[in-house]
């Protein structure tokens, strides 16, 4: 810690609050690509934000062709990196604050982006703008590194791997305290089935969300739909059932949530496919109903498809989380999996095959990581938790995907708080003020302690 910085950034205190709010105000969803903005005008929009914020704090600023941005400070050959982006999820459903408002309620900021990245963006460039206001010199120097497209693909990684320098070692505030040393491996698989149907089915956003609302049309009378939802005996779940011409519309409601730790939300496409088999629909949608159902159950972690595997990196999860049915079957079904890094992607696509009998349309794999917890990297990032805390604690293992994967030498470090709510791609997604001030102050310890 420094007192000189904690003083500088408590100065900045209502500067960074109203930073922060300017930037929730930006709806950065990922949007068709126009010319310097690779990943959609409202992520150009963000980023031009964050770095004329960084400019205006005295902060040196790089914009890599709309990918990336480069905040900086300091001298000297080896470079820290501080990784964090400007994209958001799509906002979802079940919001009690507006999701771009950033609207502060009793001491809490609520808004797309307050802890899944940008409160942790704009408190990177306000702790690095108070090490350089207070003149502390640095053997390291410190590049905040700003990606656009975290959530949905890592093209902005992509670019800034051919184009930028790779930090020495870096972190990124995406993630936990004290400090996840291990990340489990990320599949995502998108599969299609061609058929001729009478099904209509819409749910999710991204594979990496769980899928909160699905909206269902079936050829079946009210009253059928009805016993179906009633012997299914899904109680945590919201059914909402319509009376249609030909059939019958049925809205699941269920709670997003990350799709790394299911557990926190309800997957209302699992539900919905359960109450469809207890429809017993005819011919080819029925059995494709069937195998659903089989393939996913209500689980978490892929049992039925003999994927319920742990080791030290964690147990597997495995997340239904977009579809779109018509009338030419499904056009697409994309499953999110975190697997142990004992476990290859291909065996786990394998067993997504023989369960599914579906044709795979296509695949992305991100590699798990490990740091001992002995380096550099580690053992200091502990030490400044434990400082700043008063707790000591061992480093993590994830099965959230973080930048930390597009470096060697790199780790997740914050911003979520042992013990604090942590809302992340779920609705009404929030900070308080004072953990959005220990994040910056947090952050700050941690640039010193890797690069003074």
């Amino acid at each position: 810690m420094n007192k000189l910085v904690d003083s500088m950034l408590e100065g900045k205190r209502e500067q960074l609050i109203a930073s922060l709010q300017e930037s929730i105000r930006i709806p950065s969803v990922e949007g068709a690509a126009e010319e310097g903005a690779p990943f959609g005008p409202a992520v150009k929009d963000a980023l031009d934000h964050a770095l004329r914020t960084a400019g205006e704090l005295g902060l040196k600023t790089v914009n890599m062709e709309g990918y990336v941005g480069c905040v900086e400070h300091g001298e000297g050959e080896e470079m820290l990196g501080v990784i964090c982006h400007m994209d958001v999820v799509p906002e979802g459903t079940g919001w009690h604050h507006p999701p771009y408002g950033a609207e502060i309620e009793d001491g809490v900021m609520y808004g797309r982006g307050t802890l899944d990245d940008k409160g942790p963006a704009i408190a990177a460039i306000y702790a690095l703008a108070a090490i350089k206001e207070a003149g502390i010199p640095l053997r390291r120097r410190v590049r905040v590194i700003l990606g656009t497209n975290e959530e949905t693909g890592w093209g902005c990684m992509d670019y800034y791997r051919k184009h930028g320098e790779a930090p020495t070692l870096a972190f990124t505030p995406d993630g936990e305290y004290p400090v996840v040393n291990s990340e489990k491996g990320i599949l995502h698989t998108t599969y299609r089935k061609n058929f001729p149907s009478r099904v209509r089915m819409k749910a999710g956003t991204r594979p990496n969300v769980v899928a909160g609302r699905t909206e269902i049309f079936v050829p079946a009378c009210e009253c059928r739909v009805k016993a179906a939802v009633e012997k299914a005996g899904l109680d945590d779940f919201t059914f909402e059932i319509e009376a249609k011409d030909d059939g019958t519309a049925l809205t699941v409601i269920g709670l997003d949530a990350h799709a790394s730790m299911p557990e926190l939300g309800k997957n209302s496409l699992q539900a919905a496919f359960a109450v469809l088999d207890e429809l017993s629909l005819e011919g080819e949608d029925g059995a494709v109903v069937a195998r659903l159902h089989e393939a996913f159950g209500m689980g978490l972690h892929g049992e039925s498809m003999g994927l319920d595997i742990t080791d030290a990196s964690g147990r597997l999860t495995l997340n239904p989380g977009v579809i779109e049915w018509d009338e030419n079957g499904i056009e697409k079904l994309m499953i999110d999996v975190r697997h142990p890094i004992t476990l290859s992607a291909e065996d786990v696509k394998n067993a997504q095959i023989n369960a599914l009998g579906m044709e795979l349309a296509h695949e992305h794999a991100q590699h798990g990581l490990f740091v001992p917890a002995e380096s550099e990297l580690v053992s200091k990032l502990l030490d400044v938790y434990a400082e700043r805390t008063g707790h000591r604690l061992p480093p993590l293992a994830i099965g959230g995907g973080t930048y930390a994967r597009a470096f060697k030498n790199a780790v997740a470090f914050g911003c979520e708080i042992p013990g604090h709510p942590a809302p992340v791609h779920m609705p009404n997604e929030f900070i308080s003020i004072e953990d959005l001030m220990f994040n910056a102050h947090m952050i700050a310890d941690a640039m010193l302690a890797l690069a003074e």
